[in-house]
Protein backbone atom coordinates (compact mmCIF):
# COMPACT_ATOMS: atom_id res chain seq x y z
CA UNK A 1 0.00 0.00 0.00
CA UNK A 2 1.37 3.36 -1.05
CA UNK A 3 0.25 6.04 1.37
CA UNK A 4 1.22 9.69 1.42
CA UNK A 5 0.99 11.80 4.57
CA UNK A 6 -0.54 15.22 3.93
CA UNK A 7 0.76 18.17 5.95
CA UNK A 8 0.12 21.84 5.38
CA UNK A 9 0.77 25.01 7.36
CA UNK A 10 -2.48 26.54 6.04
CA UNK A 11 -4.45 24.29 8.41
CA UNK A 12 -3.90 23.67 12.11
CA UNK A 13 -1.11 21.24 12.89
CA UNK A 14 -2.08 17.95 14.46
CA UNK A 15 -2.58 18.24 18.23
CA UNK A 16 -2.08 14.54 18.81
CA UNK A 17 -0.73 11.37 17.29
CA UNK A 18 -2.34 11.70 13.87
CA UNK A 19 -1.78 13.26 10.45
CA UNK A 20 -3.89 16.04 8.93
CA UNK A 21 -4.72 13.60 6.13
CA UNK A 22 -3.52 10.38 4.55
CA UNK A 23 -3.76 9.77 0.80
CA UNK A 24 -3.96 6.23 -0.55
CA UNK A 25 -4.36 6.09 -4.31
CA UNK A 26 -6.99 8.66 -5.19
CA UNK A 27 -8.69 8.49 -1.77
CA UNK A 28 -7.83 10.95 0.99
CA UNK A 29 -8.82 10.40 4.61
CA UNK A 30 -9.04 13.77 6.36
CA UNK A 31 -8.67 13.92 10.13
CA UNK A 32 -11.19 15.88 12.12
CA UNK A 33 -10.85 19.63 12.14
CA UNK A 34 -11.99 21.84 14.99
CA UNK A 35 -12.20 25.66 14.78
CA UNK A 36 -8.52 26.34 15.40
CA UNK A 37 -6.78 29.31 13.83
CA UNK A 38 -3.81 27.71 12.02
CA UNK A 39 -1.56 30.67 12.87
CA UNK A 40 -2.19 30.78 16.62
CA UNK A 41 -3.44 27.22 17.26
CA UNK A 42 -6.20 28.67 19.45
CA UNK A 43 -9.95 28.36 19.02
CA UNK A 44 -11.40 31.19 16.97
CA UNK A 45 -13.53 33.57 18.95
CA UNK A 46 -17.12 34.12 18.00
CA UNK A 47 -20.38 32.30 17.78
CA UNK A 48 -21.10 28.79 16.53
CA UNK A 49 -21.44 30.01 12.92
CA UNK A 50 -17.98 31.62 13.00
CA UNK A 51 -16.47 28.50 14.49
CA UNK A 52 -18.14 26.23 11.92
CA UNK A 53 -16.87 28.40 9.06
CA UNK A 54 -13.34 28.03 10.46
CA UNK A 55 -13.73 24.26 10.51
CA UNK A 56 -14.64 24.27 6.81
CA UNK A 57 -11.79 26.67 6.00
CA UNK A 58 -9.42 24.25 7.73
CA UNK A 59 -10.85 21.29 5.83
CA UNK A 60 -10.57 23.20 2.55
CA UNK A 61 -6.86 23.85 3.26
CA UNK A 62 -6.20 20.15 3.83
CA UNK A 63 -8.23 19.20 0.74
CA UNK A 64 -6.19 21.61 -1.38
CA UNK A 65 -2.90 20.39 0.11
CA UNK A 66 -4.02 16.90 -0.94
CA UNK A 67 -4.62 18.00 -4.53
CA UNK A 68 -8.40 18.24 -4.27
CA UNK A 69 -11.25 20.52 -3.26
CA UNK A 70 -14.13 20.46 -0.81
CA UNK A 71 -16.32 19.41 -3.73
CA UNK A 72 -14.32 16.15 -3.89
CA UNK A 73 -15.48 15.10 -0.42
CA UNK A 74 -17.72 12.04 -0.68
CA UNK A 75 -18.39 11.55 3.05
CA UNK A 76 -18.21 13.81 6.09
CA UNK A 77 -18.77 13.01 9.74
CA UNK A 78 -19.97 15.84 11.94
CA UNK A 79 -19.58 15.97 15.70
CA UNK A 80 -21.60 18.57 17.63
CA UNK A 81 -21.62 19.13 21.37
CA UNK A 82 -25.22 20.36 21.09
CA UNK A 83 -27.74 19.23 18.46
CA UNK A 84 -29.49 22.57 18.92
CA UNK A 85 -26.76 23.87 16.56
CA UNK A 86 -27.77 21.43 13.79
CA UNK A 87 -29.68 24.00 11.70
CA UNK A 88 -26.90 26.58 11.98
CA UNK A 89 -24.39 23.90 10.96
CA UNK A 90 -26.44 23.10 7.85
CA UNK A 91 -26.69 26.80 6.97
CA UNK A 92 -22.90 27.18 7.12
CA UNK A 93 -22.27 23.94 5.23
CA UNK A 94 -24.45 25.23 2.38
CA UNK A 95 -22.05 28.18 2.02
CA UNK A 96 -19.14 25.80 1.37
CA UNK A 97 -20.83 23.05 -0.71
CA UNK A 98 -23.07 22.83 -3.75
CA UNK A 99 -25.29 19.94 -4.71
CA UNK A 100 -24.72 17.10 -4.91
CA UNK A 101 -23.69 17.14 -1.26
CA UNK A 102 -21.43 14.49 0.23
CA UNK A 103 -22.88 11.70 2.31
CA UNK A 104 -22.94 12.71 5.97
CA UNK A 105 -23.47 11.61 9.52
CA UNK A 106 -24.04 14.04 12.39
CA UNK A 107 -23.87 13.02 16.01
CA UNK A 108 -23.89 14.75 19.37
CA UNK A 109 -20.87 14.13 21.57
CA UNK A 110 -20.16 14.98 25.20
CA UNK A 111 -17.05 17.05 24.44
CA UNK A 112 -14.41 17.79 21.83
CA UNK A 113 -10.71 18.71 22.02
CA UNK A 114 -9.86 22.17 23.35
CA UNK A 115 -13.50 22.81 24.25
CA UNK A 116 -14.63 23.08 20.62
CA UNK A 117 -18.35 22.83 19.84
CA UNK A 118 -17.94 21.32 16.35
CA UNK A 119 -15.59 18.93 14.55
CA UNK A 120 -15.76 17.59 11.00
CA UNK A 121 -13.78 14.82 9.33
CA UNK A 122 -14.09 13.50 5.82
CA UNK A 123 -13.16 11.17 3.00
CA UNK A 124 -12.26 12.67 -0.36
CA UNK A 125 -11.89 10.94 -3.72
CA UNK A 126 -9.88 12.83 -6.30
CA UNK A 127 -10.78 11.96 -9.88
CA UNK A 128 -8.73 12.74 -12.95
CA UNK A 129 -10.43 15.40 -15.04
Amino acid sequence: MDKKIIKTTTAPEAIGTYSQAVKVGNTVYLSGQIPLDPNTMTLVTGDFVTQTAQVFNNLRAVCEASGGHLSDLVKVNVYLTDMKNFKEFNDVMMQFFNEPYPARAAVQVASLPKGAHVEVEGVMVITDN
